[in-house]
């Protein structure tokens, strides 16, 4: 779960990255955008890395199991692909956003990462959460999980690397617009618990994800409450830096609960009910 939160982290730092390099909005210099992206390529990296090693921890990425003789996914492709406009924009980003191949490539690099968050999706993952009758929000709040996380790094790029701190009016498009963002994906993730208890499932599984309120509490006040704090916080305190890195750490941490809490409330109850009346036949 932690290396799926990462990976979220990590293509929505290259969906916002571009998006603002493309429309010339991103700040000069020309480190101003690589630390952005060695970041993303890190996340996204490390599930590439862990399954490239075989860890039992993550067998596969993107559905190829890599090394066993098996093609790649088209999945899997679409995100090896990413990483060449990425390379391209590490390459043309010289501090200057008018620059027409910068600006380009920055518009193809936003629309690869979009894509293989959609298509990625309908991967293995959503797959398992489909078998429980759960289907219906997970591209929206996928991308929606991808921005969020992946504005919270880029604000803790810009904030160690510019002084944003004091009166600077800059901070506030960054600090609304992630609210913003937090209140969406909110809102996203709470209908697609309410719809998913909706459907028609044993007792048991409804029961079983009432039973783990409480800790979708606190997963919630990792991803939402807290960095919502630092975020309003960090601009007018000394270390304000440091209130952005752990909003940012906040939300992995909340966003990896997330995701194991709803795959223990939804897929492990299904597959014991397959189970279940295969052994009492």
């Amino acid at each position: 779960m932690l290396l799926e939160v990462l990976a979220l982290c990590g293509y929505g730092l290259w969906l916002l990255l571009g998006l603002a390099l493309g429309l010339g909005i991103y700040s000069g210099g020309r480190g101003d955008a690589l630390v952005p992206l060695t970041l993303g390529c890190a996340f996204v990296s490390a599930g590439l890395l862990t399954a490239c090693l075989r860890w039992r921890l993550m067998p596969e990425w993107h559905g190829w199991l890599i090394g066993s003789g098996h093609r790649p996914t088209p999945e899997a492709l679409l995100a090896l692909a990413t990483y060449l406009p990425m390379l391209g924009v590490a390459g043309l980003v010289r501090g200057n956003d008018a620059f027409w191949a910068t600006r380009l490539t920055g518009i193809v690099l936003m629309l690869c990462s979009l894509s293989c968050l959609i298509i990625s999706a309908n991967g293995y993952r959503a797959r398992r959460l489909a078998q429980a009758g759960v289907t219906m929000q997970i591209p929206l709040s996928r991308v929606l999980s991808a921005c969020y996380g992946g504005g919270l790094w880029l604000w803790v790029c810009a904030i160690f690397q510019a002084d944003l701190l004091g009166a600077d009016a800059a901070r506030w498009p960054w600090v609304v617009g992630l609210l913003l963002l937090a209140l969406l994906l909110g809102l996203a993730d709470g209908l697609g618990w309410q719809q998913s208890l909706r459907y028609p499932s044993p007792g048991e599984r409804r029961r079983h994800a009432q039973d783990l309120q409480p800790q979708r509490f606190l997963a919630a006040a990792l991803i939402c409450a807290v960095p919502c704090i630092n975020l309003l916080l960090a601009p007018i305190t000394p270390w304000g830096r440091w209130l952005a890195l752990c909003a940012a750490l906040a939300y992995v941490a909340g966003k990896t609960m997330e995701l194991h809490l709803y795959d223990v409330a939804f897929t492990r109850p299904a597959e014991s009910d397959a189970v279940w009346p295969q052994n009492r036949s």
